[in-house]
């Protein structure tokens, strides 16, 4: 069931995470099977990367709702990925969120992404959480700074 709706829409194009930042740096991600989340990527018909997402049990906070910090962990991951899928070898540099309802637990749920800007290193990043019926469960503004080549080669 939760496999099925992980599922991305027709027009989307699966995105192969690991590809373009490797295996370890998907803190969140990282478990495709895990009590914690499960994560589905991909990129819309747009170019905007878009993530599905199912918070299960242990990313309890307030009883049967995800912790604030698990709302972050993701909004953190997909906004910072969106600006590497964008082109853009990045890092989170400020991330302010904005928490709108409480999301229950094993609930899959929609995170939207769209670089707004690009300025010398500084790479801004909108994303939001939301879920069955438009509820918007977090939203965010992320400001991303390229990392320089000289630090990617230590990488």
């Amino acid at each position: 069931m939760i496999e099925m709706l992980l599922q991305g829409e027709e027009d989307w194009q699966a995105f192969n995470a690991p590809a373009l930042v490797g295996d370890s740096l998907r803190f969140v991600s990282g478990d495709l099977t895990g009590k914690r989340f499960r994560f589905r990527y991909f990129r819309k018909a747009d170019g905007n990367l878009v993530a599905r997402v199912w918070f299960g049990p242990e990313t309890e906070g307030p009883p049967g709702h995800a912790h604030g910090g698990s709302i972050a962990a993701v909004l953190d991951e997909v906004l910072g990925l969106a600006g590497w899928a964008a082109g853009h070898a990045v890092v989170v540099g400020n991330l302010n969120i904005s928490f709108r309802n409480l999301l229950p637990l094993q609930t899959v749920v929609q995170v939207e992404s769209e670089v707004i800007s690009v300025k010398g290193r500084k790479v801004l990043v909108h994303g939001r959480i939301f879920g069955p019926g438009d509820v918007t469960y977090a939203s965010a503004e992320c400001l991303c700074i390229t990392i320089r080549p000289a630090d990617i080669a230590a990488l």
